[in-house]
């Protein structure tokens, strides 16, 4: 759950752009700019919250149906 959690923050990191990669021909540097990956993985989880939010309230049955009951 943990190893999820952590991939999860990643990703967001990297679609917010906060991860950048920068090599010379002697070496590989992953730099990380910790505002701009704490911005991007808190704004992204309140995108995620919104449409997660969104589909239950959606798809919530009980509020647009009616039951109806017959005895016979």
């Amino acid at each position: 759950m943990i190893k999820f959690f952590l991939g999860v923050i990643i990703a967001l990191a990297l679609i917010g752009g906060a991860i950048k990669f920068d090599s010379d021909e002697h070496s590989w540097q992953l730099i990380i700019h910790k505002q701009e990956a704490l911005h991007s993985v808190q704004t992204g989880g309140i995108r995620i919250y919104k449409i997660v939010k969104g589909l239950i309230s959606d798809s919530d049955i009980s509020d647009s149906s009616s039951i109806v009951v017959e005895e016979g």
